[in-house]
């Protein structure tokens, strides 16, 4: 099928189309930007300058991709929006691009999900296969990682990181870092354990979720101090990857998201 665009559409002629685009009724699309192969830009979207995404995005209506940031000391400097292959952005979405005081960049990358509502904010830095649900706000320098899941109406502070794999309630704020493979809710986001569904789902063994678990217990509910207790987690537990990915995910965190029932010193059973 050859690219398409529709002749109420605004495409400036320096953007770079792909084969097989189609472009909709009243679709902006301003300079300085790529299209990849075979996506789609529905009605009334605008794909503001210094955008470049890949192959197969499907761009719904009313959505806004590579906005200026909403930063006090931006002044039209050249930064970018970068998306990757196959991402799916509904309705109303935004996508800011990055600051010279960061990246210089916003970065999704491919096979998301970013539903009605949701705002991806000025050097955000998003993995592969993200869901954002409707309505979620990631604030400036956030970064998710791989296989992430974020629940609707949440918010993320600037310079959060949420480790691959984890699963973020809805109607919860994150103020601080949520690790690789865990759950996390509440209006101050904390932990509540393993991601267990999730990482079942994703073909990890019985035996690295047991692994996890048990690292997740001596670092979140032994009492200890973080060094030792990710000290003691090195010790015993050897040549488990993901354990640790874990912990230098924590020992690179300028804050973690405590366990929900961290000051009691119990944990949570995550059987």
């Amino acid at each position: 099928m050859a690219t398409e665009i529709h002749p109420t559409a605004v495409v400036d002629p320096s953007v770079k189309l792909g084969v097989d685009v189609r472009i909709g009724p009243y679709v902006v699309v301003e300079a300085d930007t790529v299209i990849g192969d075979g996506s789609y830009v529905e009605s009334f979207a605008v794909i503001k300058r210094y955008t470049e995404m890949g192959k197969n995005n499907h761009i719904h209506p009313n959505a806004v991709i590579g906005g200026e940031p909403q930063h006090v000391a931006y002044q039209d400097e050249k930064t970018f929006t970068r998306l990757g292959d196959n991402n799916t952005v509904r309705e109303c979405v935004t996508i800011h691009r990055g600051t010279v005081q960061g990246d210089g960049e916003t970065v999704v990358g491919s096979n998301c999900m970013l539903m009605a509502y949701s705002h991806v904010a000025h050097d955000c830095r998003l993995g592969d296969n993200v869901i954002l649900a409707n309505s979620v706000n990631l604030a400036g320098h956030v970064q998710i990682g791989n296989h992430v899941i974020v629940s609707g109406i949440s918010a993320v502070q600037q310079h959060v990181r949420i480790g691959d794999y984890a699963f973020l309630g809805g109607a919860s704020g994150y103020n601080l870092d949520v690790p690789p493979y865990m759950l996390a809710h509440g209006v101050r986001g904390k932990l509540s354990g393993l991601n267990i569904i999730g990482l079942k789902r994703h073909g990890f063994t019985s035996e690295t979720c047991k692994m996890l678990k048990r690292a997740y217990k001596t670092i979140f509910c032994s009492g200890q101090t973080k060094e030792k207790a990710l000290a003691q987690v090195e010790a015993e537990i050897q040549g488990v990857p993901e354990v640790d990915t874990l912990v230098a995910f924590i020992r690179e965190s300028r804050g973690v998201a405590p366990d929900t029932r961290q000051k009691s010193g119990q944990c949570q059973d995550d059987e």
